[in-house]
């Protein structure tokens, strides 16, 4: 073999090894990028897992984004976690939009009796409740049109200190009734994810809760919470409080038939 032959051969052979020393520092800088992303995901899983078990209230993504370190995707960190809980006897949900620990349903009856009773609604607040809940925006008069009795003085002032109905605005109508909505506390209360989370008409059936054969039309309204005023509503005045005292005046039930029921 002369040398022009032995030159390139070498010459061949020394940029094989380049090739191949610059695929594995390729490689081993892909591997260690790989590395530091699972370190970092995995450092972001904990943060969000502490932040969590920290609040006394469930905690939007965007709070929990606002804490993770570089750019790390809150939604992947949240989702691991959930599955992560899934099996526990702690689960990740979402509530109202938000996520929160809470105890796995199989498991709610072992803390039954640790839990503070709270305090019970009357039927007539829970019917109001379930009204408010399902024909918001809805007035006081409305409500008691759909519940076919009066509403007697305190149900909504009841509703209203719960912190799960709140005043929206006013009715564009003679006298410019309050109309009245749920809130997010009641999302959370009762463990709902979306207003619209809350049972249909087959649910109810299947719950028992609607028994025997339902008038013709008979329908649930599909339930919307959105925060924004409708076209018949407007803005609540300033001087609200004398309007509500006013409004309450103006709907109490005639003394002498006494109050509606309780």
């Amino acid at each position: 073999m002369d040398d022009g032959m032995r030159q390139a051969r070498l010459t061949v052979e020394h940029d094989d090894a380049d090739k191949a020393l610059e695929a594995l520092e390729a490689s081993a800088r892909a591997l260690a990028d790989e590395a530091a992303g699972m370190r970092s995901f995995a450092e972001a899983c904990r943060l969000a897992e502490a932040l969590l078990f920290a609040s006394a209230e469930p905690l939007a993504a965007e709070a929990i984004a606002s804490r993770l370190p570089g750019d790390v995707a809150v939604q992947a960190v949240l989702r691991s976690l959930a599955e992560e809980y899934a099996p526990r006897g702690v689960n990740l949900v979402q509530i109202a939009g938000k996520w929160a620990f809470r105890t796995a349903e199989d498991l709610g009856y072992l803390l039954s009796k640790e839990s503070i009773e709270p305090r019970k609604l009357s039927r007539a607040a829970l019917e109001t409740l379930s009204i408010i809940a399902y024909h918001q925006p809805v007035t006081r008069a409305e409500i008691e049109d759909i519940r076919g009795v009066s509403l007697s003085r305190g149900t909504l002032d009841v509703l209203l200190e719960t912190g799960w109905i709140r005043l929206r605005g006013r009715r564009k109508a003679p006298g410019r009734p309050v109309t009245y909505g749920t809130t997010e506390s009641f999302l959370v209360h009762f463990g709902l994810d979306r207003i619209d989370d809350l049972p249909g008409l087959e649910e109810l059936k299947g719950a028992g809760f609607l028994e025997g054969r339902m008038p013709a039309g008979f329908g649930i309204p599909v339930p919307s919470d959105d925060p924004s005023l409708r076209p018949d509503e407007e803005p609540l005045g300033e001087d609200l409080f004398t309007e509500l005292v006013e409004e309450r005046i103006n709907s109490a039930d005639d003394p002498l038939q006494g109050d509606g029921t309780a």
